[in-house]
Parts: C-alpha cells; sequence; structure tokens
C-alpha cells in the first residue's frame, strides 16, 4: 500500500515493476536520433488505414501487443489497462482497444499521460486492486494538427516556439515483481498557470507545472538532483527545457541542468528535421520511455530517473474562447535500485 512522504509525493511499498515494454513510431521519429531504439517504424503515417485517427489507434494497439510479448502475457491475464491521448473523448485509445476484449480505464492528462498512466497503475497494482496492468498512450502528428491547430492542406507557417507533435506510442506492462525497473514513487502533480494563451508556445505553457512538481517531489523525499541519474521531462521541447531550469533556480534556488533532459529535445535532430523547438504529444515522452530510457535502465547504464510528464490541459473549445493554457506535470521515479 502506497505510503504518503512529505505533502504530495507517495512512496509504492510493492515496488510494482514494469516487466515488457514498447514503442511504435512513424517515419521522422524514425529518422531521428532514436531511431534505432523503437520496436517498430512505420514509413506510412496512414500505418495503412482510411484516417489518421485510425492510424493512431493502430499504433497504440501495436504498442501494447507487443509490450505484452515481451512481458509474456495475454491479454486474458490482464486485469486493467490505463491508457489515453490527445484525441476528443481519447478515440484513438478506445478504438485501438475495443476489440481487445481487457478491462479499460481511460485517463487524459494532455502530454503527461504516459507519466499519469504509469502512475495511475503503480498506485492499482502497489494497492493489491490490479495484479497486471498495461499503461500505454499515443498521438498522431496529423490527427492532433486537425483537432487542435489547422488543417495541414493549410500550410500554415510554424513559429519558432512551436512543436512537432510525434507520431508513436508507448506502452508498459506493470506487475507486482518480476520486472528489473521499478515504480518506487509517485507524485500526482498541481495545475500551474501562469496565463499563456500561445497554442503554439506549448513549452512556456508547461515549464511552471514540471517546475512545480519536481521542486515538490525533491523537497517531499529530501533530495537534490545529484541523487539522480536523470530528471527526464516529458516534452518541454528547447524553449521550455530552458524555461524550466530557469524558473527553478529563480523560485526554488534548484538548479537541475546538470541532470535534466527532456524527451522533445532527444526524440528529434533539431539541425537536420524541421521540428522548431522540438517534439511534443502524448507519444513523445511515451516512445522515448518505452524505449532509450528503459532500454538503459535495464542494462545498468541508468538506475534512477525521476520521468516528470507534462501536459497542457487546453482543447480546440478553450483556445477559441480566448482561454489561457493550464498546464500539468506527474511524476514517477524509475529506479532499479
Amino acid at each position: 500500500m502506497a505510503e504518503r512522504i512529505g505533502k504530495y509525493t507517495l512512496n509504492f511499498t510493492s515496488k510494482p515493476s514494469i516487466v515488457g515494454n514498447a514503442a511504435v513510431v512513424g517515419k521522422k521519429e524514425g529518422e531521428g536520433p532514436l531511431g534505432e531504439e523503437f520496436d517498430k517504424i512505420y514509413t506510412d503515417t496512414t500505418m495503412g488505414e482510411c484516417s489518421w485517427e485510425k492510424a493512431e489507434s493502430s499504433i497504440q494497439r501495436e504498442a501494447i501487443i507487443r509490450a505484452l510479448a515481451k512481458a509474456d502475457t495475454a491479454t486474458s491475464q490482464v486485469d486493467a489497462v490505463i491508457a489515453g491521448d490527445l484525441l476528443n473523448q481519447c478515440i484513438g485509445t478506445t478504438f485501438g482497444l475495443r476489440e481487445m476484449n481487457i478491462p479499460f480505464a481511460g485517463v487524459y492528462g494532455a502530454c503527461s499521460t504516459m507519466a499519469l498512466s504509469l502512475l495511475m497503475g503503480s498506485i492499482m497494482v502497489d494497492g493489491g486492486a490490479v495484479n497486471t496492468c498495461v499503461c500505454a498512450t499515443s498521438s498522431h502528428f496529423c490527427s492532433a494538427e486537425r483537432q487542435f491547430r489547422y488543417p495541414l492542406e493549410y500550410g500554415g507557417q510554424r513559429p519558432p516556439a512551436a512543436q512537432w507533435t510525434v507520431t508513436g506510442s508507448g506502452a508498459a506492462v506493470l506487475k507486482k515483481s518480476g520486472g528489473t525497473v521499478k515504480v518506487t514513487k509517485g507524485i500526482i502533480g498541481r495545475i500551474q498557470d501562469l496565463g499563456i494563451r500561445d497554442a503554439n508556445n506549448m513549452g512556456a505553457a508547461m515549464a511552471p507545472a514540471a517546475a512545480s512538481t519536481i521542486t515538490d517531489f525533491l523537497k517531499d523525499t529530501g533530495t537534490v538532483p545529484e541523487d539522480y541519474d536523470m530528471i527526464l521531462t516529458g516534452d518541454l521541447g528547447s524553449v521550455g527545457s530552458k524555461l524550466l531550469c530557469e524558473l527553478m533556480v529563480k523560485e526554488s534556488g534548484i538548479d537541475i541542468s546538470a541532470v535534466h533532459r527532456d524527451c522533445g529535445v532527444m526524440i528529434f535532430d533539431p539541425e537536420n528535421q524541421d521540428v522548431n523547438a522540438g517534439g511534443s504529444g502524448c507519444g513523445c515522452s511515451g516512445a522515448v520511455v518505452c524505449s532509450y530510457i528503459m532500454r538503459r535502465l535495464q542494462q545498468g547504464e541508468l538506475k534512477k530517473v525521476l520521468f516528470v510528464g507534462t501536459g497542457a490541459l487546453m482543447s480546440p473549445t478553450s483556445s477559441k474562447q480566448g482561454e489561457s493554457v493550464p498546464g500539468i506535470a506527474h511524476g514517477v521515479l524509475l529506479s532499479t535500485e
């Protein structure tokens, strides 16, 4: 049963294990610096489907199937899937899972969904509510652009602070024991809103939430950045990453720059790929964590990674009504110790 540490952080006494993980991505992601890390790379943005939304469902289903295969676990043995995406009513997830006949709990944390699903899954496994849980998420560049910004046919220019929504999916299988990588702690973030209204500047909107959650976690656990091999944020991109480090020094006197990495910066090559400030979307941290990060943990290159997924809690409706973009950040400590 989870124990509370300090004001916001949870300690998972059973240390739920990640026994299987997989990442599936699109062509652009496969051409990036992490291309060799992914389980499957699609060269067709529709993944053989008749729409981008169906394509997103396809890649999430593929990631879950591959993660279960690695965990040597049948779908009939799964007690719950906790997953979500960026589309209205999480249809990418719903239609991807509908034929799998697995108990399903949909979650929405915007681009923080991978961290949120791992957090919720760990709470359920640690508390004994489920024995086997799949945590997953996905995003697709074309489906996200259609919903949140402009039709691709419009051909609008992207400002320097804009990020490229990752076409990809990540999935992880959680059990009480059996895996090398454990989820030892978690923290549910608090909404932060500094009034950013630019839907093309997600990094600025999410950085305050990341700073809040990381600061809360370090204070609750009595640790410092140097205690971790990596403090990994979800998809702040280059703009948001810089703002995060500046905010933490200014507001808390904490310098994480030496150990901070960001999935949105890692997944693309900014010099050779036209992605402006980097990657974003649920599939950004989902794909990076369930491939590159997990592999480094499993191989012993990393031992303690504080993964803080970041999300912009906006919708097309709120943007059109002139609302600001609230940010959220949820965290889990991935450890082999």
